[in-house]
Parts: C-alpha cells; structure tokens; sequence
C-alpha cells in the first residue's frame, strides 16, 4: 500500500471529518477483515483525484463539443461525405462527454457515500458489498448478487 501525501491526507481530512469513525461501521462480507482506515482512506483519495481529473475531461470535452456544434452549420461547399464525418465526429464527442458525465456522477455518489457513512453496503439488499469488489471498482454500490439480479432484468 502506497503512503498518502500530507496533502492528500489533509483533502481526506476536510472532505471526511468523521471517516475514523465511520470506517468502522463499513459491512463486510463473511470471511473478510473489518475495514482499515488506510483502506478506506486509500480508496478515496483514488475517488477525489478521479472527481477531479473527469472534471477537467468533462471541461475539455464539453469545450470540443462546443466547438464542433457552432462550427456545423458554416458548411457551405461541403458534400454529403464531409457532412457525415461531421455528424459522426459531434455524435462522438457527445458520447464521450455524456460517458464522462456518468462516470464523474457515479464517483461523485461514492464520495457522498462514504461521507455519510453508508459506504460499501448495497444500495439494494442493504448487505455489504464485498471489499474486494470495492477494491476493484471503488464506485460499486450494489453486491454482487444484486448486480445480476439487476442484469437479468
């Protein structure tokens, strides 16, 4: 395990005052170890730089999009070819911008977890998630039971 900065763990601090005490109501699945506070801590500290790095992708790529939409109509000469790589390039950029949406919404829900307390326990069955599932995808927050209940559907 990696030792957290001074800086980071003073984000930890001001974003997750009562974490100390709140790590040790995090659920654990049977057979697993209670959650450590560096555990946690480390998992979302990944979660805040992430928040932080879609931001400026989310900026970036709205930016883009921006650009590419105001300049679609000023195509005066252009043929069908040159007209449909357009379209298709805006299409992708507004995919890409609503996949980053989505992923900084689902990071963000993981850090509004874990400052309430209510960090790794389904959102569905209200069991835990599993360590070693949130230690894979940190903004899990269904088991994995619940997930392919959910799949099936």
């Amino acid at each position: 395990m990696a030792k957290l900065s001074t800086a980071t763990r003073a984000a930890l601090r001001e974003n997750f005052p009562h974490l100390t005490r709140d790590v040790k109501k995090f659920p654990v699945r049977d057979g697993e170890e209670p959650w450590t506070l560096h555990e946690v801590e480390e998992l979302a500290a990944f979660l805040l730089d992430d928040a932080a790095r879609l931001q400026r992708e989310l900026a970036a790529a709205d930016a883009e999009l921006s650009d590419l939409l105001r300049n679609s109509g000023d195509g005066a000469g252009d043929d069908q070819a040159d007209y449909g790589s357009s379209a298709l390039e805006r299409e992708q950029e507004l995919t890409l911008v609503n996949n980053t949406r989505d992923l900084l919404e689902q990071t963000n829900h993981a850090i509004d977890r874990i400052g309430k307390g209510t960090y790794a326990t389904c959102e569905i069955t209200g069991l835990p998630i599993g360590k070693a599932r949130l230690q894979a995808f940190p903004r899990a927050t269904l088991s994995v039971e619940a997930k392919a209940r959910e799949e099936r559907r």
